[in-house]
């Protein structure tokens, strides 16, 4: 039997769906946060002599074109000439109004009593670096009188506290860690020492710990039981007991009353649990919003509108535009231009695309969430992605890259857009309930409960059930543990 190899070709279609570098851009800039889209406008009028920004409008004020003045890049050579010659001019006119040398009075003319320097202002208004906890303790350990094994011990001790005022790492790790090694004795001395420092608590090992060294210093430095003899007793034996709200079992042990004991868990209380945060304050970073929400005044309803940055007006250089209209220069050079101008029209497209797609979104999210506007979180109705995707007659991907990192501004507060995309149940009633309006009935509930007699779970899905609402006891305890509520018994009042 013989066998035979032979090729042919079919002609046939088929379909590919391709990207362009265009629409992968397109989709890039839309899922960009407002301070990611401004650094890349900035990073791209950096990079693309033939993008810069278009002066404002007439009708979006002075606020509006202070801003842009603000933001501006020089965009061309020619632009740049023009700033330095003027610069150059004030310059001289300083120096015939002042009759002054610029080379020889480096520090500027003398100024009447009282006149001061808006640059000395402005640094003085800076905000300065953020101390560190290592910094603000090594500042004071420089002054402690310790021999120098024992002051060599501190710093390394120092150096292992974290933001919270905590030593985590263990002595024998710290000890072996440089060399020589430091002798276990000589550190228990210096941590002893470094655990006077400011603030109170600081150098603790754990919270039993943390909680000890500021006892201690409320009574005047006394380690012996002759002041908060409850209080330390309570951290050295019943910190589960308090976390559990055990306090008949406390008294029991103690033999204190339930009421001396709710005094002596009042003054713990006033403890700081984390001593570095009196010191290193990481702080939240603002939130830019990217929508505005705003009621009219005429009673007409909520405007919604786009933040000021999401809405650079970028433009094309004129003078670009007129090198490649001349036709002149070699065909290199052309080249060269003809691939920046369509790289910054297809930036510019991005742009409005991205601004068209999220005030669209943004209004029909409003629409649809109007109750929560008028009611709080109550309010929020059912509203998934895929709903608008099919509204829109996009991909729900398209819906997701949309409201990502994006933030609203509404009378009642900043939201993430996301935050109003959620499933939900009906009621028995026929009406769709969100999640989130759910978990502020369970809130809702435990915030009118008799704290003496808190309602446990199977309560709660009882209640629930009064409003028209049915879940699981387990989907309860869920939501109750997101929303950090604690357990029937530790809510329990005595």
């Amino acid at each position: 039997m013989s066998q035979s190899l032979s090729m042919s070709m079919i002609p046939g279609l088929r379909q590919e769906q391709r990207l362009t570098p265009q629409l992968i851009q397109s989709m890039d800039i839309l899922q960009l946060p407002l301070a990611a889209l401004e650094a890349r406008i900035n990073q791209e009028l950096v990079s693309n002599p033939v993008l810069e920004y278009a002066p404002p409008r007439p009708e979006e004020g002075a606020e509006a074109s202070a801003q842009t003045s603000a933001s501006a890049t020089p965009a061309t050579n020619g632009q740049a000439s023009k700033e330095e010659a003027a610069g150059f001019e004030r310059l001289e006119r300083m120096a015939r109004e002042y009759e002054f040398d610029p080379g020889d009075r480096p520090f500027g003319p003398s100024r009447a009593s009282g006149e001061r320097d808006a640059k000395m202002d402005a640094m003085a208004n800076t905000a300065s670096r953020p101390v560190s906890i290592s910094e603000y303790l090594s500042s004071q350990w420089s002054f402690v009188d310790a021999d120098p094994e024992t002051t060599r011990a501190g710093e390394l001790l120092i150096d292992h506290i974290e933001d919270d005022g905590y030593l985590r790492t263990d002595l024998a790790v710290i000890a072996d860690s440089v060399h020589p090694a430091i002798e276990p004795a000589v550190l228990e001395a210096a941590l002893a020492l470094v655990q006077t420092l400011d603030p109170t608590g600081v150098g603790a090992r754990d919270l039993r710990e943390c909680l000890l060294l500021q006892l201690d210093a409320l009574a005047g430095g006394n380690h012996s039981d002759n002041g908060y003899e409850l209080e330390r007793a309570l951290v050295r034996n019943h910190l589960v007991d308090l976390e559990k709200n055990r306090l008949p079992i406390i008294a029991k042990a103690t033999g204190a009353t339930i009421e001396q004991i709710k005094a002596a868990v009042n003054s713990l209380r006033k403890l700081n649990p984390h001593p570095g945060s009196a010191v290193v304050d990481r702080g939240v970073p603002g939130i830019v919003p990217d929508v505005i929400v705003d009621y009219n005044e005429d009673g007409s309803g909520y405007e919604v509108r786009l933040a000021r940055g999401n809405s650079p007006r970028l433009r094309i250089s004129a003078d670009y535009r007129k090198m490649m209209a001349e036709r002149n220069g070699d065909k290199e050079t052309r080249a060269w231009i003809r691939g920046k101008l369509e790289a910054a029209g297809a930036l510019i497209d991005a742009i409005k695309y991205r601004r068209e797609r999220l005030l669209e979104l943004a209004r029909v999210v409003v629409e649809r969430q109007r109750d929560f506007l008028e009611q709080g979180p109550q309010g929020l109705k059912v509203l998934r992605m895929s709903e608008l995707a099919e509204q829109f007659k996009c991909d729900p991907s398209t819906v997701s890259r949309t409201v990502a990192e994006k933030y609203i501004q509404m009378p009642r507060g900043i939201f993430p857009i996301r935050y109003f995309f959620t499933g939900g149940t009906e009621s028995a009633d026929g009406e769709s309930t969100s999640w989130d309006s759910v978990k502020e009935m369970v809130r809702d509930i435990v915030d009118q409960e008799d704290k003496t007699m808190p309602l446990n779970d199977d309560q709660i899905v009882v209640r629930l059930q009064d409003q028209n609402i049915k879940l699981s006891r387990r989907t309860v305890a869920k939501y109750r543990q997101q929303l950090d509520i604690p357990s029937a018994r530790q809510r329990k009042e005595f």
